[in-house]
């Protein structure tokens, strides 16, 4: 068993390819002994985003606190605190922060 605070984990720059003030806290991992799944905590800066990218596998986004969009393939949808979004494999997505403080929300995704 693993308990921390998340703070007890070090921030990084996101750096993906178009990606402008985001960075990620990878809370529990495989390097923790997690067998199924892979838990980060993204935080996006007031006007920043993720690229709009895809992969081949699902995620889960549960949205902490801020206010955003989520483009899932041509759709834009609003989001903010308590919002949760399922993206399936293989499906078009990018994260925006339109307010005016951090959007941050936990996402999951398979190891």
């Amino acid at each position: 068993m693993i308990i921390r605070k998340y703070t007890d984990v070090e921030s990084e720059d996101v750096k993906m390819e178009e990606a402008r003030g985001v960075k990620k806290r990878v809370l529990i991992s495989e390097a923790d002994g997690a067998p199924n799944f892979i838990m980060r905590r993204f935080t996006i800066e007031p006007g920043g985003h993720t690229p709009y990218h895809t992969h081949s596998w699902e995620h889960e986004v549960y949205v902490l606190s801020g206010i955003g969009q989520v483009m899932l393939g041509e759709t834009t949808h609003e989001i903010s605190t308590g919002t949760v979004v399922l993206i399936l494999p293989d499906e078009e997505h990018n994260f925006v922060n339109t307010g005016s403080e951090p959007l941050n929300f936990l996402c999951t995704i398979p190891r």
